[in-house]
């Protein structure tokens, strides 16, 4: 009498019913790939096939033998190129790799070893069917400077596995031929002529075809990306734009960050109520929103949800940037995903601020010295302004921006002097005694963004590089001098990532590893402006309001981040400036404190 073991039989279950749903698409993804290399491997190396199973393939009819081989490279290659749309569950990507794997199949029981490949193929076009309800994802936005950037990759691909497919028929070639002759041969080879590389028997149809193949396959993806329609990123539509005004009006003054949704460059969806909005941008996959959702919290869930289903319909990896503690409790509780602090915005009480005392010593003997200097401080209503005097205010503002790239996301608003934004506050510094420049005796700028109806959010600061040093100082404490006048109560400065890591890790009694990671943060100064941006912002004594970066699981981490960065502009992955199409001149946006004086909003 036998006793089943119930920890026997539960695995056994569980092998049998296979992976869980939402596991599906990873284990494909991994087999795709796998299936790719076994197929790659199988074209391209003669003795990865079994003796018994070459001899055949070489008296196959005609030229079956080295087409079969052309085609496990060819399959090879797209599968390697699919598994990560299977792995995005995207619907395009689990279309294409059932088409790819019986062809792949095909080509593995003609030319291949054994019939492992075949079977694995055929395992994995069957678990493909069987779960095809989980690739429903639709297609990220994209335009057609995608050809280009595949005509590049996959050129280069092509040219380094021409150059082993030819060398690993050494053993049939005739002569020693030089690298120059392999790699003309290959160039030959990939638009479909004969090279000056020769070999014995039938091996030269094989290294031929399979190099045709490769070149084929970089023409047909190249003219399938750049002839397939477009699907721009979504903007921010008129009648968007219109809505979320309402929802500032109504519920502006809770967030900061809040009027720097209507950058055009944003997407939104609104809670079923219309009360309610989260707006986002897709960068490299991740749907990246930025501050609270926009309007009344009771609300927030609705427009939360519709974010969460947006980025599953499209399998794009949800994160926000730069949320408050409320927003972030909101965001967990809603749906599950993580918080982690991100840093500090430096909120002035302008009822508090004031320039005495020994705190403010520095901020009051560098804003003396420049007054002495002739400057004069100039804060006013963008709607204010001459449309001349704007005008200089947009070319000075683009002239002093201090890198090629236009930076800021989560709290730049993008434009300048925008007929809706006459709310937008400007604080200017001139210098009328001495000979005017290209944009007369203007010097500094400093742009906010309206704050609810009592407060402001700096959203620039650009200067002169030929002005003194300490503009920012000067234009912050007139502003802050003119917030009464103006209506104002509060007054954002910049966000500082990281603060209290800095601010804790220069303390007597820190321990060793927050030290560590303080003298991290102080070394990636260099290139991102961590602690100058903390120092520069602590100058004005203000109060410290977390904020928060929301996410999925740990392992998102690096790609938000990435994704954080080239939203901000840190980090530029788009075309070299000469291949890209011309536009209108971008409006300027935010920048970094830099030593010159040069300031962004980053999150």
């Amino acid at each position: 009498m036998s006793v089943e073991v119930p920890g026997r039989s539960s695995r056994v279950r569980r092998i049998l019913r296979g992976p869980r749903p939402e596991a599906v698409p990873a284990v494909v993804a991994r087999a795709c790939a796998l299936v790719g290399l076994v197929d790659i491997a199988a074209g391209v190396f003669p003795r990865f096939r079994h003796s018994r199973m070459h001899t055949i393939a070489e008296v196959l009819p005609g030229a079956l033998g080295p087409f079969a081989a052309a085609l496990s490279l060819s399959t090879g290659v797209l599968l390697l190129l699919l598994a990560h749309g299977l792995r995005r569950r995207k619907r395009r990507a689990w279309r294409a790799a059932v088409a790819l794997l019986p062809a792949g199949a095909v080509a593995q029981f003609t030319y291949r070893h054994s019939i492992v490949g075949l079977v694995i193929s055929v395992l994995l076009l069957v678990m493909l069917l069987r779960h095809r309800s989980e690739f429903e994802a639709l297609p990220d936005p994209r335009s057609r400077w995608r050809a280009l950037t595949n005509f590049v990759l996959m050129s280069a691909g092509s040219l380094g596995l021409g150059l082993v497919i030819v060398g690993a028929h050494s053993d049939r070639m005739y002569g020693d031929p030089s690298l120059a002759d392999l790699i003309t041969h290959v160039l030959y080879g990939l638009f479909g002529f004969e090279g000056p590389v020769g070999y014995s028997g039938p091996t030269s149809w094989t290294v031929g075809y399979s190099l045709g193949a490769l070149g084929l396959l970089t023409a047909i993806t190249t003219i399938y990306f750049a002839f397939r329609p477009e699907h721009p990123a979504a903007r921010l539509t008129e009648e968007d734009e219109n809505r979320l005004r309402v929802l500032l009006d109504k519920h502006g003054r809770r967030d900061s960050l809040g009027h720097f949704a209507l950058r055009r460059d944003k997407a939104v969806v609104f809670s079923p109520s219309g009360k309610a909005a989260v707006t986002y941008r897709v960068v490299s996959g991740v749907m990246l929103a930025s501050g609270d959702p926009i309007g009344d919290v009771e609300a927030w869930p609705g427009a939360i949800e519709r974010f969460m289903d947006e980025a599953k319909a499209h399998s794009w990896t949800p994160a926000v940037m730069g949320c408050s503690e409320t927003g972030g409790e909101v965001w967990t509780r809603e749906t599950g995903l993580d918080a982690l602090e991100l840093g500090d915005e430096a909120v002035v009480d302008v009822a508090d601020f004031s320039l005495s005392g020994r705190a403010m010593r520095n901020v009051r003997q560098m804003v003396k010295r420049i007054e002495r200097a002739g400057y004069e401080t100039r804060v006013r209503r963008i709607r204010d302004l001459g449309e001349n005097e704007l005008e200089r205010v947009r070319l000075a503002a683009e002239a002093w921006r201090g890198t090629d790239t236009e930076r800021g996301f989560s709290m730049a608003l993008g434009r300048i002097g925008d007929p809706d934004d006459g709310d937008c506050l400007i604080a200017t510094a001139h210098k009328a005694d001495e000979e005017p420049g290209p944009y007369g005796d203007l010097k500094a700028i400093l742009h906010f963004v309206p704050w609810g109806p009592d407060g402001v959010s700096l959203d620039l600061m650009r200067r002169d590089r030929a002005a003194d040093p300490g503009m920012n100082e000067l234009l912050i404490v007139a502003a802050l001098a003119a917030a009464p006048r103006l209506g104002v109560a509060r007054v954002s400065l910049n966000f500082a990532m990281f603060r209290s890591a800095l601010a804790r890790g220069e303390k007597i009694g820190a321990g060793p590893v927050l030290r560590a990671w303080r003298g991290l943060l102080v070394f990636l100064s260099r290139w991102f402006q961590i602690e100058s941006l903390y120092k520069f912002n602590a100058k004005f004594q203000p109060r410290w309001e977390p904020r928060f970066v929301v996410y999925r699981s740990s392992g998102d981490l690096p790609r938000i981040g990435l994704a954080a960065m080239q939203a901000e502009g840190f980090v530029n992955l788009a075309l070299p400036r000469i291949l890209r199409r011309r536009t209108a001149a971008p409006r300027p946006c935010a920048h970094t404190v830099t030593d010159s004086g040069t300031t962004v909003r980053a999150v």
